[in-house]
């Protein structure tokens, strides 16, 4: 049996977004739900069910954009910043111009066609191109292929996949209710910086922060260094989660700031990323983008104290207050030195401090590592699912049901010329999980 493989244009149809003015307050506070891309999680955290957004708009508003009110069961895929997010509209809802969304014909179950666009969507990100704003646009976007099986076997795709992504999302709460431990940490200790209970000293952080070094690694082109970039910080985790070795001879006019163990580096970029990490000993003496600011402790002041003063919400609010641009909302390091922040003083809490911070970056780090697994199972799962494999077995058996049904598919979608050959036999080259899964 051979399933179906139509343009997604064929099987959606694919519309954008917009942004009512900012200046016109009747356009603004409605009751309709509007979304950006930030109110969606990120691709290694699963599917968004949208029920609800941040902002939302009112009917003139949306009359204003001449955008449609998405329905019910729309797949909602992020087409710039970050390429590949994706939700599905749980209420009628609009979405900025971050967006291709997609409004999936009938023979096509959005759940199967969100997994399958989150399987994919590395493929679908290189249609961007090269430029320095990457976007994919509508029109490329309907051009993309995928394998499309009769509707019963989407929905059973969809079902084991669903197991498999509820392993994925206790793993994402465990994550977050650990990510509360270092904030609540920092009160114990030090107390709320809104408020200073503990009435410590209020000083600008260029106070606490000692000059850092800068060089050009151009001018050594054969030399390899390790080179840290906005992207490679993990800003739910606050933690470097990617590192390039570049030669001299690659670096981007970025990388200039040389960082050393225990520096804390800030995201100047769109600050509500939360992109600040404390830098490991493993790079020590390395390179980061100047888009960051580089904090370096002075002699008495806490190494963990900034850290994770730069990981709560009050910090990240105080940056984004000062934030310009709209499309590129940045800080200035400047921005980041005038903050006024409360000095804590006493050397035996801050030394403590310090190493319970390193504690709990360790014990991060091995979070991470059972995360990892987990994620691999289930990128191995949407392979499986995606080639046909996964439920090679459960085809078989309901062979006379399901050729029926793909020919009415077909039919409906007018896509019958379009034909992905799909192996009956289970590929010996992919590992075998069914004994990790229910049968397939």
């Amino acid at each position: 049996m051979k399933w179906l493989n139509p343009i997604l244009g064929d099987i959606a149809t694919i519309v954008g977004g917009s942004t009512p003015s900012r200046n016109r307050e009747e356009y603004w506070n409605g009751s309709i739900p509007w979304l950006t891309p930030t109110d969606l999680p990120m691709p290694s955290e699963g599917i968004g069910e949208v029920s609800d957004t941040a902002s939302k708009i009112t009917e003139e508003g949306l009359a204003a954009i001449s955008a449609q009110l998405l329905p019910v069961g729309t797949v909602l895929f992020s087409s710039r910043a970050t390429i590949g997010k994706i939700g599905i509209s749980r209420v009628p809802l609009a979405t900025n111009q971050g967006f291709a969304n997609l409004i999936p014909r009938n023979g096509v179950d959005e759940k199967y066609l969100a997994y399958c666009l989150l399987h994919f969507r590395h493929e679908i990100a290189a249609l961007a191109g090269s430029t320095t704003f990457k976007e994919v646009t509508k029109t490329s976007l309907k051009k993309y292929r995928i394998p499309l099986p009769p509707l019963s076997e989407q929905r059973r795709i969809v079902e084991i996949l669903d197991q498999a992504d509820a392993l994925r999302k206790k793993r994402a709460e465990a994550d977050a209710k650990a990510a509360r431990i270092l904030p609540a940490l920092f009160y114990k200790m030090f107390g709320d910086p809104a408020t200073n209970p503990k009435g410590w000293p209020v000083v600008p952080i260029d106070e606490m922060v000692a000059p850092i070094e800068r060089r050009d690694p151009s001018g050594q082109p054969d030399e390899p260094f390790t080179y840290i970039d906005i992207a490679g910080v993990d800003g739910q985790l606050g933690v470097i989660s990617i590192a390039k070795t570049l030669t001299g001879a690659e670096a981007p006019s970025r990388a200039r700031q040389i960082i050393k163990a225990n520096d804390v580096i800030v995201s100047t970029v769109r600050p509500y990323l939360r992109a600040t990490a404390l830098v490991p000993a493993e790079y020590n003496n390395q390179i980061c983008s100047t888009g960051f600011c580089v904090l370096r402790a002075k002699s008495g002041v806490g190494f963990g104290f900034l850290y994770a003063l730069s990981r709560l919400q009050w910090f990240t609010d105080k940056l984004n207050a000062r934030a310009r641009g709209a499309s590129y909302p940045a800080v200035t390091d400047a921005d980041v030195f005038n903050l006024r922040v409360p000095q804590p003083i006493e050397q035996d809490v801050l030394k403590s401090f310090d190493r319970q911070v390193l504690d709990v970056l360790v014990l991060q780090d091995k979070r991470r590592g059972i995360a990892a697994r987990i994620e691999s199972l289930f990128e191995t799962l949407l392979h499986r699912a995606f080639t046909g494999d996964l439920t090679a077995k459960w085809r078989m058996a309901h062979m006379k049901e399901l050729l029926q049904e793909m020919e009415q598919q077909a039919k409906a979608l007018k896509i019958d010329d379009y034909r992905l050959p799909i192996e009956e036999e289970t590929t010996s080259s992919i590992i075998d999980h069914r004994s990790e899964i229910p049968n397939a």
